[in-house]
C-alpha cells in the first residue's frame, strides 16, 4: 500500500481546511454581527427599562438601567483581557491544568482552595527542579535566578506545610463546659448491672442466606440455614445500565433475586428469645458492612436476645454508580427488614425446624445505622400497612409485633413515601447521634423524633442522644474513623473524637438498656434515656444531650399550634417582659428544618452596671423590675394540673445568634449628633496620649483572652405559683444549667474559616414538684397557676425552648 493511514488523514484535513476558507466569514462579516448583535439587544433593553419605568412611575429605573449597560459594557472588556491573558499562558502548562485540577478533585480533599494551593505548590515545586537541568540555571540573570530559588523554596515549603497538614490529628478547638456535670452530685445513679456487661448465656454465631453466595464463604457453603431469595423489582430503581450490569456481574443476581443474608449471634437454649435485626447503611458494596455489629451481636445474645445483621451491601454503592446507580433505595432496605422477619416466622412456626418456638414474635426490634438508620424508620411504617403507599398495586400486610426501633446516625428523607417524610406510630424510638460525625452532619435522628406519635394505650417512649465526640463510622467496626472514605484521611480534624472503644461503650449502654427495656419491660433503665447522668458509672465521659417523651407526657405549650406568642397550646396566656428576642419559629439544624416550632427568648444586660458587673462569679447584680427580663405561662382555669405523681418537664437548648439583635443593622439610627461625636473623634485624632494607647491594648487582651475561655453555662431562675399566691422559686441549676452550644470543625480546612459548624440540641429539664416543695411546704402543685422564667443568673442568653408540660416521675413507672 502506496500511501500510509496517515498521509490520508493528512490530506483530508488539508481538504476540509480549503473548503471551510472558502466559507469563512471575513472580517467585515464578523463586525457587522456584532453591531448587529449589539444594536438589537440595546433595543430591546431600552424598550424594557422604558416600559418598565412607566409601569412602575419610577425615573430611578432609568438610572438603573444605564448602571447595568456600563457595568455589562466593563464586564465584556474584562472578560475578553482575562481570555487573553489565559491564551498567554504557555500551551505546556494550559494542558497541565485541565488534566490535573479534574484529578486533583477526584483525589477528594474536599475542599476546592486544597486543590487550588496544590495546584500552586507543585508547579513551583516542578518550576524549581527545571532550573537546575542540563545548566539552564548557570544561563539565567541573576533576578531570574533570585526568584525562581525563592518560588523553589516557597513550594517545597508549601509541600511540607500540606503533609504536615495531613499528618497532625487535628487542631485545638476552644474548650466547652460539660454543664450537666456542674450538678450531677445531685442526680443518684441507677443501681444495678451495667447494660453493657455481658450476660450469663452462652452465644452461638451462624450465618444463614442463599448458600450461592459468590464473594462470601459464610453465605454460601457457610451457611446453616438457606433461604430463598425475593423480588425486590417495585421498590428498586436503576439497576440497569452499564452500574446495574457491573452489580449484576459482581454479585452474581439482579433485583429480582436479592438473597436473604444475615449474620445470626444467638443465645444457646430452648427460648423463646426476642429477636432483633440490625443494618448497615451505605457504604462501598465491595466492602462488607455487616460484620461490623458484631460487638452488640456477642453482647445482647448474652443477655438474652437473638441479634441478626443483614447484609444489604447489595443494594450499597459502588464506583460504578457514576453518572448514575440506584437512588432512594431506602424503601428497599426497609421491606428487605420485613422480609427477615416473615423468614424467622416461617422458621418459629415450623415444627420441623430447629428454630421451631424459640423466637419471641411478640417482642421485635429494628436497628438501623446511617441510611439503615433511617430504613428502620420505614420498616416500622410499611409494617402497618396493607399496600405499598406509591404502588397500592404491590401487597405488604406484614403486621409484626415491631416494638422499638433503635436509629444510629440515621439520615432522613431519602425515601419519601408519597414524597412525604415518614411517621411512625405506637413503636418506641431511640435516635443516637454524634456531634463529630463528618458524614451526616446534622441530628437528624431529632427530625425523625419529632414524628413519633403515641396514639395507643401502651406505655411507649422516644429519646434522642447526642454525643459530644462521637463520629459516623466509629459504630460499625468495619467502617472507623474515617467518615469521609478519603485515602488521605489527614483532612479530617480527629481532635476532638473520641476513642472507638469509647464509642462503642457508649452504643453498648444505650442499645441493650434501650431493648431491655421496650423488649423485656424493665424498668430499671427507663431514666437513663432522659438524663445520662443517671449512668454516667457506665458511660465514658464526655457530653450528652438527652431529648425525652413518653406516652403520659403531657404540654401546656408546645408552640406548633399557631403565630400568636401569646397563646399556648392549651388554655392559657404567656407574656415577656424586657426580651431582646421574643419568637417562635422553626428549629433549624444544620441541614433542613427539624420539623417543629419552637420558643426563642433572649435577654441582655451588657449595659447594667457597666465593668463594675462581674456575672461570671460572686453575687449576681439586684435587676429591678423595668430591667429584669421574664418570660411568664399563666394556665388556664381548665387545663389539667400536676398530681403527686408529677414532674415539671421542658426541653430546652442555647441558640446561636445575637441576644441584642436590635443593636445593630437596620436598628441603628444615623443622626446628626452621631456624626458630631465622628467628628469629634477624628478632630481628636492626633491627640490621643499614651495612656488611651494602653487602655486600648489591656482591652484588646482582655478581649482576646476571654474569647479563648470557655463560655460560663447559662442558669436562670424559675418562680411556680399556685392559686393561692404561694411560691416555689430555684434556679435552673437544680437540675443543670443549660449546656452552652456543642461545636465541631470535622474538617482540618474549616480552620481557616474560623467558623463553627453546631446546631441547637434540646435537653429534657425535669424538676420533681414534691420534692421542691421542701423550699415551700404551703406550696400546692395540684393547683399551679403560673411558670415563670427570669432570667437574672446569666449577663446575655438566647435560649430555645419547647414542650412545657409534666410526666410522671420515670423511676414510679411500672410495666406491670
Amino acid at each position: 500500500m502506496k500511501h500510509t493511514l496517515k498521509t490520508y488523514f493528512l490530506r483530508l484535513k488539508t481538504w476540509l481546511g480549503k473548503k471551510l476558507l472558502k466559507i469563512k466569514p471575513g472580517l467585515f462579516s464578523v463586525k457587522g454581527a456584532a453591531v448587529g448583535l449589539i444594536i438589537g439587544s440595546v433595543i430591546l433593553f431600552v424598550i424594557e427599562v422604558l416600559g418598565t419605568t412607566i409601569n412602575f412611575k419610577d425615573p430611578w429605573i432609568m438610572a438603573l438601567g444605564a448602571v447595568i449597560v456600563l457595568l455589562a459594557l466593563l464586564g465584556s472588556y474584562l472578560s475578553v483581557w482575562l481570555v487573553k491573558q489565559f491564551y498567554e499562558i504557555p500551551r505546556p502548562y494550559k494542558i497541565a491544568l485541565f488534566l490535573t485540577i479534574p484529578l486533583l478533585f477526584v483525589v477528594r480533599l474536599q475542599d476546592e482552595r486544597l486543590v487550588f494551593y496544590l495546584v500552586v505548590v507543585f508547579s513551583l515545586v516542578g518550576a524549581g527542579i527545571s532550573l537546575f537541568r542540563n545548566g539552564h540555571f548557570k544561563r539565567l540573570t541573576t533576578p531570574k535566578k533570585v526568584v525562581g530559588i525563592l518560588g523553589f523554596a516557597l513550594g517545597l515549603v508549601g509541600v511540607g506545610v500540606f503533609l504536615y497538614f495531613l499528618s497532625i490529628r487535628g487542631l485545638e478547638m476552644r474548650p466547652v463546659i460539660n454543664a450537666a456535670k456542674l450538678s450531677e452530685d445531685k442526680i443518684p445513679l441507677l443501681k444495678g448491672d451495667s447494660p453493657a456487661n455481658p450476660g450469663s448465656f452462652e452465644v452461638d454465631y451462624f450465618t444463614y442466606g442463599s448458600g450461592k453466595d459468590i464473594r462470601r464463604e459464610e453465605y454460601a457453603e457457610g451457611v446453616r440455614y438457606e433461604t430463598s431469595s425475593v423480588d425486590g423489582t417495585a421498590f428498586l430503581d436503576h439497576w440497569e445500565g452499564l452500574s446495574g450490569k457491573y452489580r449484576t456481574h459482581f454479585w452474581g443476581f439482579d433485583y429480582r433475586e436479592l438473597p436473604l443474608n444475615g449474620r445470626v449471634w444467638k443465645p444457646k437454649g430452648e427460648g423463646p428469645f426476642p429477636l432483633v435485626l440490625i443494618v448497615h447503611g451505605n457504604h462501598p458494596m465491595q466492602d462488607f458492612s455487616d460484620p461490623g455489629y458484631a460487638y452488640l451481636g456477642e453482647l445482647l445474645a448474652s443477655r438474652g436476645i437473638i441479634l441478626v445483621s443483614v447484609d444489604e451491601n447489595f443494594i450499597n454503592g459502588s464506583w460504578s454508580d457514576i453518572p448514575e446507580g440506584l437512588e432512594r433505595e431506602n424503601d428497599a432496605r426497609a421491606w428487605l427488614l420485613l422480609e427477615h422477619l416473615k423468614q424467622w416466622k416461617a422458621w418459629n412456626e415450623d415444627a420441623q425446624h430447629e428454630l421451631s418456638g424459640q423466637i419471641a414474635m411478640d417482642k421485635l426490634a429494628l436497628i438501623g445505622h446511617s441510611r439503615g438508620g433511617e430504613a428502620v424508620g420505614h420498616a416500622a411504617m410499611l409494617n402497618q400497612l396493607d399496600f405499598y403507599p406509591d404502588d397500592a398495586s404491590i401487597p405488604l400486610g406484614y403486621h409484626f409485633d415491631i416494638q422499638s426501633v433503635i436509629a444510629i446516625a440515621p439520615v432522613d428523607g431519602q425515601y419519601k413515601p408519597g414524597n412525604s417524610l415518614t411517621k411512625i406510630e405506637n413503636v418506641s424510638y431511640l435516635g443516637i447521634h454524634g456531634a463529630q460525625d463528618a458524614d451526616v452532619e446534622s441530628f437528624d435522628a431529632a427530625k425523625q423524633y419529632e414524628r413519633v406519635s403515641f396514639t395507643d394505650s401502651a406505655y411507649r417512649f422516644k429519646a434522642g442522644i447526642y454525643i459530644a465526640g462521637a463520629n459516623h463510622g466509629q459504630f460499625n467496626t468495619r467502617w472507623g474513623d474515617n467518615d469521609v472514605l478519603a485515602t488521605f484521611s489527614g483532612i479530617l480534624n480527629k481532635n476532638q473524637l473520641m476513642d472507638e472503644a469509647e464509642q462503642e461503650q457508649i452504643a453498648k449502654v444505650y442499645i441493650s438498656a434501650f431493648l431491655e427495656t421496650t423488649l423485656f419491660k424493665k424498668e430499671d433503665y427507663l431514666p437513663l434515656f432522659a438524663d445520662a447522668r443517671k449512668g454516667r458509672h457506665w458511660l465514658p465521659e464526655t457530653i450528652y444531650l438527652s431529648q425525652f417523651e413518653d406516652s403520659k407526657s403531657q404540654f401546656w405549650a408546645n408552640f406548633d399550634e399557631d403565630f400568636d406568642v401569646v397563646s399556648l397550646t392549651e388554655e392559657g396566656k404567656a407574656k415577656g417582659e424586657n426580651l431582646t428576642v421574643w419568637r417562635e419559629g422553626e428549629v433549624i439544624p444544620k441541614y433542613g428544618l427539624k420539623g417543629t416550632r419552637a420558643l426563642f427568648l433572649g435577654w441582655n444586660y451588657d449595659e447594667f452596671g457597666g465593668d463594675s458587673v462581674n456575672w461570671e462569679s460572686g453575687p449576681k447584680p439586684q435587676l429591678s423590675d423595668s430591667v429584669r427580663a421574664s418570660y411568664t405561662i399563666s394556665l388556664g382555669q381548665n387545663t389539667f394540673r400536676p398530681d403527686s405523681s408529677s414532674v415539671l418537664i421542658f426541653s430546652l437548648a442555647e441558640s446561636n445568634e445575637s441576644s441584642n439583635p436590635k443593636k445593630s443593622g437596620k436598628w441603628i439610627k444615623k443622626n446628626e449628633s452621631n456624626e458630631e461625636e465622628l467628628e469629634n473623634e477624628s478632630v481628636g485624632e492626633n491627640e490621643v496620649d499614651e495612656e488611651q494607647v494602653e487602655e486600648s491594648e489591656n482591652k484588646e487582651e482582655e478581649k482576646e483572652s476571654k474569647e479563648e475561655k470557655p463560655l460560663s453555662p447559662i442558669d436562670f431562675t424559675i418562680e411556680l405559683t399556685d392559686q393561692q399566691g404561694e411560691r416555689l422559686t430555684f434556679l435552673l441549676s437544680e437540675f443543670s444549667p443549660l449546656q452552652r452550644l456543642i461545636k465541631s470543625r470535622v474538617m482540618k480546612i474549616q480552620f481557616l474559616d474560623d467558623k463553627d459548624e453546631t446546631e441547637s440540641v434540646f435537653q429534657l429539664y425535669q424538676f420533681d414538684l414534691q420534692k421542691l416543695r421542701a423550699l415551700n411546704p404551703a406550696f400546692q402543685p395540684e393547683n399551679l397557676n403560673q411558670i415563670r422564667f427570669i432570667f437574672d443568673q446569666s449577663e446575655v442568653g438566647v435560649i430555645v425552648l419547647d414542650k412545657v408540660g409534666i410526666m410522671k416521675n420515670l423511676e414510679s413507672i411500672s410495666f406491670e
